[in-house]
């Protein structure tokens, strides 16, 4: 699920998660079809086939705020806001538990800056499912 902790970052990676993130979100489509899916969450339909086909770089156009919306459909999944917060919570515990600040994370960042990893961490800007992927899996790999 998005806002679960990753058990053992040394036998993933972040284009694995990223391709887990994407096929969690093709299953809650296929179950709910396509149509139900962008009436209810009002995602673009482009963007839900793309997650749909399992086209794992749909992560690179899909938000957070999106897929979250998307992943609540499923029947055991809690609401959209609440996974949003809890993914929020859970990079922050990272960062704390790691004893990561944003400069740190940024530094392995090849697109985001300290300023743009606090503001996405904190939901002040859009992050995308790729760059959550990628964040996740950063800041579990420094826990210890």
């Amino acid at each position: 699920m998005l806002y679960d902790d990753i058990a053992d970052p040394e036998a993933t990676s972040p284009a694995d998660l990223r391709a887990d993130y994407v096929a969690e979100l093709a299953a809650v489509i296929e179950a709910r079809g396509v149509d139900a899916v962008a009436d209810e969450t009002g995602v673009d339909r482009e963007t839900l086939d793309a997650v749909a086909a399992g086209d794992a770089d749909a992560a690179d156009d899909i938000t957070l705020e999106d897929a979250a919306a998307v992943a609540a459909l499923s029947d055991e999944a809690p609401d959209a806001d609440a996974i949003v917060a809890e993914v929020r919570d859970n990079l922050l515990m990272g960062m704390t538990t790691a004893v990561l600040d944003v400069d740190t994370i940024a530094a392995e960042m090849d697109d985001m800056d300290g300023k743009q990893v606090h503001q996405k961490v904190e939901g002040r800007a859009p992050m995308t499912l790729a760059e959550y992927a990628r964040l996740h899996h950063f800041i579990a790999s420094r826990q210890r």
